[in-house]
């Protein structure tokens, strides 16, 4: 039960030009569900890699305003989670769970 909320949780890697940089820095950035809290995204990553992690920052993106075939559209609300890893520890987010 606590593995299926796990990957409830960890919805999946955010792979942009920013999050591959603060790879430098030990961290990784995930995109998480708008509910999900510190702790859970903690145990989730330690869970789910097997590493230890340090600290966990949220961010609250705000969906854009877009056109879709000159329909005005909204993107929808995300929340995004940078965690600091130990060191030592690191995470490929291009390969598999």
């Amino acid at each position: 039960m606590t593995t299926e909320r796990d990957y409830s949780t960890i919805l999946g890697p955010v792979i942009t030009e920013k999050a591959t940089r603060i790879s430098e820095y030990n961290q990784v950035a995930f995109r998480v569900p708008l509910d999900a809290s510190k702790p859970q995204i903690k145990t989730a990553v330690e869970n789910l890699f097997k590493v230890k992690v340090t600290a966990v920052n949220t961010i609250r993106v705000k969906g854009k305003t877009k056109r879709f075939r000159g329909i005005p559209g909204r993107r929808s609300d995300f929340k995004k989670a940078i965690v600091t890893l130990a060191e030592g520890d690191s995470i490929d987010v291009t390969t598999g769970i």
